[in-house]
């Protein structure tokens, strides 16, 4: 019997009582499965807690539904909008473009075209199976192509032209590579000569297809899925365009060396450095022939990229954008599924606010597609911020592969699930931001309109040996329900939407365990709330970390560029570090002057993946201002449990250092140290490597947690810990990290001033 798959997403990700979610499913070898929406609870099926826990809850969409397998077309392209048929080939016809191939070998490959292989019909400019430059053309049965007799060199800049005259049937092929010291492979001390002028008599001339014309990609049909993109390139193209008359090989030379251009006889020049902003730039591709053939980007080409003019004097496309027409095109890029809604469900008014799946079963087949509820009006004084900017750059990762060292890090080597080792073959949704592109490049956009495999309750990374992220911050979900708290669920994406009048209703904010991925609109959010007064307790590591945006009107799709500091998988290329969506400076905040020090007390010091460990007390956590945090707490020695690798301190940690912005007046509650060398410094404190900074060997490869207070009774109480979450549930909830964190929360929704006291900033001492 065929194997049952199911998988899906939702076409938002957070709702509140009265909005409708749509549920967009693919299921493999059913006709029909089953529907039920459930409350998640706790997601963690470790030994040492309470199990995976979910609520079913009554749901006019729950029952029997009719589903079937669903298709992604995965890959990047420019579609042209040509009404008025202008590009059909039906006569003399040039295309030109700038083009940087990434990975010539890989296949055939179209830089610009209209050309639909179901038909065998058009014409393209791309790249053959030898991985050299061709121009085809396709009559409906039959097809020719004239090819260079040079092939193309990866990540280097070239003038590619051809020209077709359906008379004759002379075809012209030239190609010239592009001297730039600054950007690809090619520089000026060994240029190497990679140019070539070709002509030949073609045997077809080509019909007229019925697929659009394209840049990276030709148009193919089949019964089962309709139409999709094949021929997928990999690489840069900057600037190109089509004329409406067949240039000689000595013509091109000609065109290509000029510096002035007419633009007259063009059917269409488009002009990629045209839309910028001092804001970002969008998805469409602007024709300045005046024709109006303008092109939209397909699954987000990246943008903001370097051309092949780029001098290497400036890193911001704000200044010089004539130097940034390149656009960067990969051949499993992936932002939406653009899947057929298979059900909906309008939330009803009753339903409290908390996380949620739609789970969908046929047989021994299950999978839940999670979402939140959000609350019309704050219904408790408690709020969970949960971290959905960060479960979208870890949407799919699979760091183990695509990062040399990713075992090293792990310091184990990995041992899949048959769902991670099956995604890896196969990877149809899409990448993360941990993983490269087939190309090598790093992938900077990410999207939850597509499923993400590991963002599920219960998945347990293999990598790691223990959940990561989503299914370990519903164990914070569990600890609430447990303890009797009332408490609200809201999003990063909705604190994008509402800013801080989202957080200043709540007494207290919660964060998740890893809230590592922070945009600037949000940042000033949650800082404004804790300088207004408001309490934040931060129950993670490596938060507040790395810069993302996203293009106003359009949360789905977020941006990141990993820049020159940061632990990171990849970095951008030179030159590309400003994001297209908004045009800031990528990177970690810490090199934008924010380090997580300044709003929470401690940043990220360290990771490892072999042991987690517990925490001590230290001197300051014994201070009138500060003891009562401890309250009930037998010794000095704390957290030596946890369902994530045994302890409460462990995977990605912080540090309190005054330096890069602890408030002077923060306490050091405890502190866990004595790591094995598995946990290194981050790369960002280390100017000189030198022996000594190693987890045995290093003073700063520790995880503190700290507390200080803020103007208008505001606190602030940080772990310092990603695993500190996932030590909660141990002994049924009754544990002394559960009793400090009790009586943290129970003294931060209490109106009025804070036990201890607040810190005097005029006497310099506690009141």
């Amino acid at each position: 019997m065929a194997k049952i798959a199911i998988t899906g997403y939702t076409d938002k990700i957070s709702v509140a009582p009265g909005d409708r979610i749509d549920f967009k499913v693919s299921v493999d070898n059913a006709p029909t499965a089953q529907v039920e929406i459930v409350r998640l609870i706790h997601g963690d099926e470790h030994p040492d807690g309470p199990g995976f826990i979910e609520e079913q809850i009554a749901a006019d969409c729950a029952g029997e539904i009719a589903v079937k397998k669903q298709f992604v077309d995965v890959g990047n392209a420019v579609i042209v909008d040509d009404p008025a048929n202008r590009l059909a080939g039906d006569g003399p016809i040039t295309l030109w473009a700038y083009a940087f191939p990434t990975t010539p070998d890989k296949g055939r490959q179209v830089i610009l075209g209209r050309f639909a292989l179901s038909e065998n019909a058009g014409y393209a400019l791309g790249i053959n199976t030898d991985g050299r430059l061709a121009f085809w053309v396709g009559d409906g049965s039959d097809t020719d192509e004239i090819v260079a007799t040079v092939p193309l060199v990866h990540h280097t800049w070239y003038f590619v032209a051809a020209s077709f005259d359906p008379k004759s049937r002379t075809a012209a092929l030239v190609q010239e590579a592009i001297v730039n010291p600054y950007n690809g492979r090619l520089g000026k001390v060994a240029p190497f000569d990679h140019a070539c002028a070709v002509e030949q008599k073609l045997r077809v001339r080509p019909s007229t297809p019925t697929s659009a014309f394209m840049w990276g990609a030709a148009q193919n049909k089949a019964s089962v899925r309709g139409t999709f993109k094949e021929f997928l390139y990999n690489g840069k193209i900057d600037r190109a365009g089509v004329i409406g008359q067949a240039l000689s090989c000595a013509q091109l030379k000609d065109f290509a060396r000029a510096t002035d251009r007419d633009s007259a006889n063009h059917l269409a020049w488009w002009d990629t450095t045209q839309g910028y902003t001092t804001d970002g730039i969008d998805d469409r591709v602007v024709d300045v022939s005046g024709n109006q053939l303008h092109g939209v980007g397909v699954q987000r080409p990246v943008r903001a990229m370097t051309g092949h003019n780029w001098s290497g004097r400036h890193d911001d496309w704000r200044v010089a954008p004539e130097e940034y027409g390149g656009i960067a095109f990969h051949d499993d890029a992936v932002m939406d599924c653009e899947w057929e809604t298979t059900f909906s469900w309008v939330v009803p008014s009753s339903v409290r606010s908390g996380a949620y799946a739609a789970r969908i079963t046929c047989q021994d087949a299950e999978d839940h597609i999670p979402f939140f509820v959000r609350p019309v009006k704050p219904t408790a004084p408690i709020l969970f911020l949960v971290p959905t900017n960060s479960y979208l750059a870890y949407a799919n990762e699979m760091i183990v592969h695509h990062v040399p060292v990713g075992q090293a890090i792990l310091s184990h080597p990995a041992v899949l699930t048959e769902a991670e080792a099956d995604y890896y073959q196969d990877p149809t949704y899409g990448r993360s931001t941990y993983d490269h592109h087939s190309d090598g490049a790093g992938v900077c956009f990410t999207s939850w309109k597509r499923p993400i495999l590991n963002m599920r309750p219960k998945w347990r990374s293999s990598a790691i040996g223990t959940v990561w992220q989503f299914p370990r911050d519903l164990s914070l979900i569990a600890w609430l329900e447990k303890k009797g708290y009332a408490y609200d669920v809201a999003t990063d994406h909705d604190l994008a939407d509402q800013g801080i009048d989202l957080l200043s209703a709540y007494s207290v904010v919660l964060t998740g365990s890893h809230p590592e991925y922070w945009s600037e609109q949000n940042l000033n959010s949650l800082e404004d709330y804790v300088a207004g007064g408001g309490r934040l307790m931060y129950l993670g590591g490596n938060g507040f970390y790395w810069v993302i945006s996203y293009r106003d009107g359009e949360p789905e799709i977020m941006e990141v560029r990993k820049g020159e500091a940061g632990m990171r998988a990849w970095q951008a290329e030179p030159g590309e570090y400003y994001h297209q969506t908004s045009a800031e400076r990528g990177g970690i905040w810490r090199n934008r002057a924010r380090p997580p020090q300044k709003l929470t007390g401690v940043g990220f010091t360290t990771q490892g993946f072999d042991e987690c460990h517990p925490y001590r007390r230290m001197p300051d956590s014994y201070h009138k201002s500060v003891s009562w945090i401890f309250d009930g707490v037998d010794g000095e020695v704390f957290g030596d449990f946890g369902l994530a690798l045994g302890g409460a301190a462990g995977l990605e940690t912080e540090r309190y250092d005054l330096e890069l912005g602890t408030p002077p007046h923060t306490r050091l509650l405890a502190s866990s140290t004595s790591w094995s060398d598995n946990y290194a410094s981050v790369h960002e404190d280390i100017l000189f490597n030198h022996p000594g900074t190693l987890g045995t060997q290093s003073p700063s490869v520790r995880a503190d947690m700290t507390y200080f207070t803020t103007a208008h009774d505001g606190a602030v109480f940080s772990t310092g810990s990603i695993a500190w979450i996932s030590a909660l549930p141990c002994f049924d909830f009754e544990n002394n990290c559960s009793k400090i964190m009790a009586n943290v929360l129970d003294a931060f929704i209490k109106p009025g001033a804070l036990p201890g006291g607040a810190w005097d900033q005029e006497e310099k001492s506690w009141t």
